[in-house]
């Protein structure tokens, strides 16, 4: 394919500044974008004040309540107030899912606070999100769809199960949203246990009665070591850097906890007469654990005060959720066991609750609260499993059913879509593999055996991946990816969306065998939509427009991406939140997800700038812009197989000239970071008429009335071998 090289492009309308300005333009207008509740700014009295609804729209969650008391109860609420009748009637509730359900944290690992409102017949009046950090929602999903998603438990009762996609007589089914799994289930669990909770407490449903632990009597290990080894001991350390602290080599807590109603592991623990004096303590139905804490921090917290609460540690069981007050606090003042690890603090604390029973699966969570980047609260949870063991249990441990992981539920939901997915991206693969014989087999008139299928590749990316599944890549999975190391390493968190998670396994094979190319030049959604615009806009007679930038210009601002990503990888590690709205420099969620017609005008502006701009230069948001391609042109540069050239490619210019990436340069090497694999080369490569060099051979082998061989993998004719 030949391509007349446009017109050297003026000191006045350079292209590269142009994109530029709209790049900067957009970082001016990306505050005024941002969406209402990512990465909010919340006062710090929302949390802690009594006065909760002084500080969050209580009455939007509650609207029947005329006036609202101060925080209450264990979890705390606030009771929604009318006056009738000369006195003041109860007609709701609201409460904050922090307060409610603080270890339950969404895609980004933080909170999602919510302020919720039941009413006093026990439905839910209104749930609305205060702040959220999901980068899912931010790089694919309108928050609209987030909101429109948290109406649907307005009127189900407090408690209920809510499954997406699943009615049956214990759930409550809900419409899901494509993309956002690990997002939608946080607020399932927020909504269902933090309403069960409340309702609990002012008894508008009764607690889950479990079958309590019956004990056999087994002996206990006799040392520290052997208690930890079978389970009696369980451990949670949490590092400073976890918590915003500076680094240290001290944990900032290091619990050490367990169960001491089992008589063998108490006595083990406390001694015998330590354990007859907590047998004193102890009434009916109650439940005593040991907490001890070698860490530089306390967890009791630097605000607690005699008659407070422990608002640093929190036991939970399934939906039930204990916290502990000072009247809940034993002093413990030595462990009688060998081996013991040396602590600051220690205590037993006791539960009041018959609901709960030593013969099932509990988590003791511990919660912190500390300033974030921006001078905001930033909320924590870290939590450790513990389960008596199974020889201290009449009977064993009980049957239980364990949760579906929502990444699970993901796969599980896409399993028809999964394997056309995969279909697609094996057969781009297994023909790129074979691209030599199917090359060999074009001609530069007729690249059908080429084209075609590139063709069905693109429209398939653009149609199946982009529009139908939102499963675009973006550069904020490789922000992501670069701070997993620092933020920990969460397989749930990459596997939440299918899709996603194979397409990147995907890129990174093709990019080790032969370089970014198959993903930007084949599959990727967005490269696909400009590679159909630009080829789309010859057919309806723009040819003649079209262009491409002078080499000098070309090869200056394609380094303009590198750029791009440099600012974004350095943004992230000052504000990840920051980095997020950045990365919208990318068109990909206004192409894709939440649609053009649903952005305000510098969106609008720039998209529309860039399809304009693709109908006349080939991929220009791909070759100057893209920061997702300078991530994956860096390893490119390894990759282990390139494409075919001769000798003679040094000095002919054949291939440069159709080069609609102008990824060769004047020596005849393939740049395999710009690179976008269109095979127009390699079929130059075989065609006897069009590669100079090889046309000059046929036309040689000709003249001498020499038979023509085959071309070999050399892109020259198979020698003429004589035989005697």
């Amino acid at each position: 394919m030949n391509r007349r090289p446009g017109p050297a492009v003026s000191r006045r309308h350079r292209p590269g500044w142009l994109c530029i300005g709209l790049a900067m333009m957009w970082l001016l207008s990306g505050g005024r974008a941002r969406a209402g509740s990512y990465e909010a700014e919340l006062p710090a009295a929302l949390f802690a004040s009594p006065d909760l609804c002084r500080y969050a729209p209580c009455a939007s969650v509650l609207p029947q309540a005329e006036r609202f008391s101060l925080r209450k109860g264990q979890p705390a609420y606030v009771e929604g107030l009318r006056r009738r009748d000369g006195h003041d009637e109860v007609v709701g509730y609201v409460f904050l899912s922090t307060d409610t359900t603080p270890d339950v944290v969404g895609y980004s690992g933080k909170p999602i606070v919510t302020l919720m409102g039941m009413d006093a017949q026990g439905r839910i009046a209104g749930v609305r999100i205060l702040r959220h950090s999901e980068p899912i929602l931010l790089a694919g999903i309108p928050e609209e769809k987030l909101v429109d998603y948290v109406a649907q438990y307005v009127g189900k009762p407090a408690g209920s199960h809510f499954e997406l996609g699943r009615a049956d007589g214990t759930n409550v089914p809900m419409e899901a949203i494509s993309g956002a799994t690990v997002t939608v289930l946080a607020e399932n669990q927020m909504v269902g246990r933090g309403s069960y909770a409340v309702a609990r407490q002012v008894g508008l449903v009764r607690a889950v009665e479990r079958p309590q632990a019956r004990f056999t009597g087994a002996a206990a290990p006799a040392d520290w070591a052997g208690l930890v080894a079978e389970g009696s001991v369980g451990h949670l350390k949490v590092m400073p850097e976890q918590v915003g602290e500076a680094p240290s080599a001290r944990p900032f807590v290091d619990l050490w906890f367990g169960y001491l109603n089992e008589p063998s592991v108490g006595k083990r623990l406390l001694g015998e007469s330590g354990y007859q004096r907590l047998l004193v303590d102890l009434k009916p139905g109650e439940h005593a654990f040991f907490v001890i804490n070698g860490g530089s921090s306390s967890f009791k917290g630097s605000a607690f005060v005699r008659g407070g609460t422990f608002d640093r540690i929190q036991l939970s069981q399934d939906e039930d959720s204990y916290q502990f007050t000072d009247a809940d606090y034993r002093n413990l003042y030595h462990l009688d066991v060998a081996g013991a690890p040396a602590y600051e603090e220690s205590g037993i604390f006791i539960l009041h609750s018959t609901s709960f029973s030593a013969a099932y699966p509990w988590k003791l969570a511990f919660l912190s609260k500390h300033a974030g980047k921006q001078g905001t609260a930033e909320y924590a949870n870290f939590n450790a499993s513990y389960w008596t063991p199974a020889r201290y249990l009449q009977g064993g441990r009980p049957a239980i059913e364990v949760p579906t992981p929502a990444w699970v539920k993901a796969w599980t939901a896409k399993k028809g879509t999964i394997a056309a997915f995969l279909a697609l991206l094996v057969s781009v693969g297994a023909f790129y593999a074979s691209r030599m014989h199917w090359a060999a087999r074009a001609r530069r008139t007729d690249k059908r055996w080429t084209l075609w299928p590139h063709m069905v590749a693109w429209v398939l990316a653009l149609g199946f991946v982009g529009t139908l599944e939102l499963a675009q890549p973006s550069v904020v999975q490789v922000l992501t990816l670069i701070h997993a190391p620092f933020d920990g390493w969460r397989w749930d968190l990459f596997l939440s969306d299918p899709l996603i998670f194979l397409f990147w396994i995907f890129i990174a094979i093709t990019i080790a065998l032969w370089g970014r190319g198959v993903f930007c030049g084949w599959t990727c959604p967005y490269g696909s939509l400009s590679e159909l615009l630009y080829r789309g806009a010859r057919r309806l007679g723009l040819g003649r427009w079209q262009f491409a930038l002078p080499p000098r210009w070309h090869h200056r601002l394609r380094w303009l991406k590198y750029v791009v990503l440099l600012v974004l990888v350095a943004a992230s590690f000052h504000s990840m939140a920051l980095a997020e709205r950045m990365a919208e420099v990318e068109p990909f969620k206004t192409t894709f997800m939440v649609h053009v017609w649903n952005r305000s005008w510098p969106f609008v502006l720039f998209w529309s700038v860039l399809v304009a701009l693709s109908m006349f230069m080939e991929r220009p948001f791909c070759k100057y812009l893209c920061p997702l391609g300078a991530a994956l042109a860096l390893p490119s540069r390894w990759r282990l197989f390139g494409l075919k050239r001769k000798a003679e490619c040094s000095t002919c210019k054949a291939c440069a000239a159709g080069c609609g990436s102008q990824a060769i340069d004047p020596q005849g090497r393939i740049d395999p970071t710009e690179c976008m694999q269109c095979l127009d080369c390699l079929v130059l490569y075989h065609d006897d008429h069009a590669c100079p060099p090889l046309s000059m051979e046929r036309k040689r082998r000709e003249k001498a009335g020499l038979p023509l061989t085959p071309i070999g993998r050399d892109g020259h004719f198979i020698p003429i071998t004589l035989v005697e």
